[in-house]
């Protein structure tokens, strides 16, 4: 079965300004399935209005990240806010709604000065919530460890290992890990094996090459070649979300590394 890949609209054809703009883009680089980051800056009609109109299945977004200029990356972990994650909630659910998106990623928020336990139990509390809400509108929710080193210091939820912990102990069906394998080489290594143990709970894949979070070829440390076999052999039949910063200044140049790994988009 051929891999799925998602241009990640937010990060790919970032030469044309505006995220509407880009789903024409990705259309025309060959592409079926996009994701993206956080699409609260443009109205959810405009966003949606593109989507149909260059025929790709949006299949990811993220939640509300709460106030990033104030410092916060998602706030499901942060306690005395479970109110505003609630209400907020809502607001994502209307632009997956709108962009017909099935998977949302939830983000914890960052540690600084807070206590862990405090956290781990607004944490858990409001996975249960979120989980069970978008499975009432058929929309899966996922976590994802963030590394702490280069992308998100102080970040809540740190290891793989960890994340599964939480979808273990919730035990909710539509709650899954969100599996990105630049931040989990950048945490622990061991790709092989991390991606077999976690494969019964992974709901989406996401990639970059480590450490420049390029483009997923061969130019870094991980060997892509080796990680999509092991993605084919393991059966994945999910999404393959490319969340990565072009290198050059056109994202259609970058693109080159399909070719070279013979993958199509």
């Amino acid at each position: 079965m051929p891999l799925k890949f998602a241009a990640n609209i937010s990060m790919l054809f970032n030469e044309i300004q505006g995220l509407a703009n880009r789903f024409a883009a990705a259309k025309e680089a060959g592409f079926k399935f996009v994701e993206c980051t956080f699409p609260y800056s443009e109205p959810k009609e405009d966003l949606a209005a593109a989507r149909k109109c260059a025929g790709l299945e949006h299949v990811l977004m993220n939640g509300w990240p709460g106030n990033m200029e104030a410092g916060d990356l998602g706030i499901a972990a942060i306690p005395g806010r479970s109110d505003e994650f609630q209400e907020k909630l809502e607001m994502s659910i209307g632009y997956a709604k709108a962009l017909e998106c099935k998977r949302m990623h939830l983000m914890a928020g960052r540690k600084t000065g807070l206590d862990f336990k405090d956290m781990e139990k607004t944490y858990l509390e409001n996975l249960q919530y979120a989980a069970d809400r978008l499975q009432k509108e058929g929309i899966m929710a996922l976590i994802e460890p963030l590394n702490t080193r280069v992308t998100a210091p102080n970040y809540f939820l740190t290891s793989p290992h960890q994340a599964l912990e939480y979808i273990k102990r919730i035990d909710h069906p539509n709650l899954k890990l969100q599996f990105d394998v630049f931040h989990v080489q950048l945490i622990a290594g061991d790709l092989t094996a991390n991606l077999k143990a976690a494969l019964p709970f992974i709901g989406h894949i996401q990639i970059a090459q480590a450490p420049d979070r390029g483009e997923p070829d061969l130019n870094g440390e991980i060997n892509y070649k080796h990680v999509f076999r092991v993605i084919e052999e393991m059966g994945y039949d999910g999404y393959i979300g490319l969340e990565y910063k072009p290198r050059g200044e056109s994202t259609l140049e970058g693109l080159r590394w399909m070719e070279e790994l013979g993958v199509t988009p």
